[in-house]
């Protein structure tokens, strides 16, 4: 019996390991949605939704953002676009890019990729636009263009691991220039 006691102990101190990790993982996750109600509740409360300046706004809409409320996301972000006046264009920039996030996450690419490229009008640098640009031109099923996008996103910036792993998903389907016979029949 004392034989078994060193594998049982050894089971065991495994066990409240593995419970003490999901604990701290769900226990994160439990603090990340209360920290992320408090704020909705507080920039409802503060009038928000109905204020005059860009920027409480895209504070507002991001929030929903976290929380997938989407189609408030939506409305939130086009009066933040609406009130921008006055704004750097790297603040046009942002929402343009949160507007088309939300728009894509609703499956609306067409109209994601328009707010995608209005972001990179008012910014031309800015990867996280890039990268979501390719996203929605694969949903449109235009991997050429993606192909090329992500490429962009890498001369921008070479570590960036979202633009290296879809370009080289990519890279697996696009076809090969393979040389043509030169009869041109094929095989």
């Amino acid at each position: 019996m004392s034989a078994f006691l060193p594998e049982t102990q050894t089971y065991l101190i495994g066990l409240i390991g593995l419970l003490a990790i999901v604990a701290v993982i769900v226990g994160s996750q439990v603090f990340k949605t209360q920290r992320d109600e408090r704020a909705l509740i507080r920039l409802e409360k503060s009038g928000a939704g109905s204020s005059k300046e860009a920027s409480k706004l895209y504070e507002l809409a991001s929030v929903q953002l976290r929380k997938r409320l989407y189609p408030q996301a939506i409305a939130s972000l086009r009066k933040a676009l609406k009130q921008l006046t006055g704004e750097p264009d790297e603040a046009k920039a942002l929402i343009e890019n949160a507007l088309g996030f939300a728009l894509a996450a609703q499956a609306d690419y067409s109209s994601a990729v328009s707010h995608y490229q209005s972001a990179l009008k008012a910014k031309a640098d800015y990867p996280v636009a890039l990268n979501n640009l390719a996203f929605a031109k694969e949903r449109l099923e235009q991997d050429a263009e993606a192909y090329e996008l992500y490429q962009k996103v890498l001369s921008l910036d070479p570590k960036n691991k979202t633009a290296r792993k879809n370009l080289k998903r990519l890279a697996k389907t696009q076809p090969t220039n393979s040389p043509e016979p030169a009869d041109g029949q094929g095989f």
